[in-house]
């Protein structure tokens, strides 16, 4: 969890991710399909090539990923399978916190399929399909 305080930071509990989902399909014993932390696992994965410095931000609602270089936020993530009008606004109440706490306008929200564009004043979240987020050329 993203913290300035490293104890904050040790307290709070971790994320866990698959370096290969073919495993965790062997040996989970889920009765759903799961979709949703399959996709977040694989943009986990993406953004590890990447990034060295990887945090979830929580206070009221959560943004699965804030990515750093250096100490400065480069990319706000939101993973959703499917972006719907039932889970709108927890998937964007927490993405919308991460971006006024680091001040940052511009954010993204990757779903297996959907498009779309949502703005609150000056912040802006782009929603995008998987296929599209994960082929972007490195910045």
């Amino acid at each position: 969890m993203f913290s300035h305080s490293a104890k904050a930071q040790l307290i709070n509990p971790r994320k866990v991710y698959a370096i290969d989902l073919g495993l965790v399909n062997v040996v989970a014993n889920a009765m759903t399909d799961n979709k949703g932390h399959k996709l977040e696992n694989l943009v986990f994965l993406h953004l590890r090539r990447k990034y060295k410095e990887l945090y979830y931000f929580a206070e009221k609602g959560e943004c699965d990923f804030v990515a750093m270089k250096r100490g400065q936020v480069i990319e706000l993530l939101q993973v959703c399978y499917e972006l719907t009008p039932d889970n709108l606004q927890r998937e964007t109440n927490g993405l919308f916190q991460a971006m006024r706490f680091f001040n940052i306008h511009e954010a993204k929200i990757v779903t297996f399929s959907g498009n779309d564009f949502i703005q609150e004043g000056d912040l802006s979240i782009e929603v995008l399909p998987a296929y599209r987020y994960l082929t972007q050329p490195n910045v």
